[in-house]
């Protein structure tokens, strides 16, 4: 029996049940959020956020996308063009992260156009001191747990102010919760490792760095591989996209030593522009015996958003299931909460 079919060793390890939450992150999608009108003439949106909060914009430009600039801010300064005539989205699952903090003090003396986004906190009473929108994420136990949420919550928010790309895309977000319910039930705890795509890929990468690629399209997702293999398994883990990878750190892998402590996982999708596609094999040709040979996930789905989807909920399976095997319990975050306090004192 392998290790990830012990369900005794599994309840004791994830005590915070975090593979119960993630196997129902498709409820999110149904999720209605409150939203006022906030149709005006925008030029450009800016999104504040850090960490898991500025995950769901990440993902939101690949599906639905945006027919204006769209533009993320990670920082606690805001891009000089900031105006009257910006949307700007300030969110922070806690509501207290104090870069998203500094950036909403200067869009709000830019005079943008703001609304804010969160669970709680000193945004939340922000919004309320000066009346600004605001939209309630739901609780979690962790913001990275919560992703859909904000997913959900920003694709409600644009389409109702004209700007969201894709036809009715919150109704298309409902219509594909079935879909990605199925998927999870495939890597749920009690599906055996030999009908278990994500306790396999787990098996595969215990004990290395992992490193995952993808087209321009899927680096949402790969990004939230990284992510994830980082805050649930404490696993090192970095990412990046072709084609930019063929122009510089496809040279790296050819250098020795030809053994490397790394895992390889290719984030593959029919959507990505078909150059992109090509260039996942012609590079795998090239570098066969001077890196691990990729784990190549094809992404399962008939729609962008469908694929898009069920390969975020993969990676945070695999995830959880490294975790384990890492002798770990996947959600708590002690350093980066000791690390905030450290900060402050």
């Amino acid at each position: 029996m392998s290790v990830l079919d012990d369900l005794k060793m599994i309840h004791n390890r994830d005590a915070q049940d975090a593979l119960g939450i993630a196997g129902k992150q498709w409820q999110q999608l149904g999720h209605v959020f409150e939203v006022p009108d906030l149709h005006a003439e925008y030029k450009n949106v800016v999104f504040a956020g850090m960490g898991g909060s500025s995950l769901g914009a990440m993902l939101s430009q690949t599906w639905p996308g945006y027919n204006v600039p769209f533009e993320i801010c990670k920082s606690y300064d805001i891009p000089a063009y900031v105006g009257e005539q910006t949307l700007f989205i300030a969110s922070s699952y806690s509501g207290n992260t104090e870069e998203t903090l500094s950036a909403l003090d200067q869009a709000l003396e830019r005079g943008a156009h703001v609304v804010v986004v969160a669970s709680g906190g000193q945004l939340q009473q922000k919004a309320n001191d000066l009346s600004l929108p605001f939209v309630l994420l739901p609780q979690a136990s962790q913001p990275r747990y919560a992703v859909l949420y904000g997913v959900k919550a920003l694709v409600t928010i644009l389409e109702r102010a004209g700007l969201v790309a894709e036809a009715s895309a919150e109704s298309s977000m409902h219509q594909t919760a079935d879909f990605l319910k199925k998927s999870l039930e495939c890597w749920a705890v009690d599906v055996p490792t030999k009908d278990n795509y994500a306790k396999q890929i787990a098996l595969e990468l215990v004990g290395s760095s992992v490193v995952i690629y993808g087209g321009p399209k899927f680096f949402p997702a790969v990004y939230k591989w990284k992510i994830s293999m980082n805050e649930n398994a404490k696993n090192i883990s970095w990412c990046n996209q072709l084609p930019e990878f063929n122009h510089n750190e496809f040279l790296g892998w050819t250098s020795h030593p030809v053994e490397k402590p790394y895992k390889v996982i290719d984030l593959r999708s029919t959507f990505e522009h078909e150059r992109v596609q090509k260039r996942f094999v012609v590079t795998d040709r090239l570098l066969s015996g001077k890196r691990p040979a990729a784990i190549v996930v094809q992404a399962q789905g008939d729609f962008l958003l469908e694929q898009l989807l069920w390969t975020v909920a993969l990676g945070d399976f695999v995830s959880l299931y490294l975790a384990l095997l890492n002798g770990l319990n996947p959600t708590p975050v002690d350093l980066i909460e000791k690390f905030k306090k450290e900060l402050n004192e």
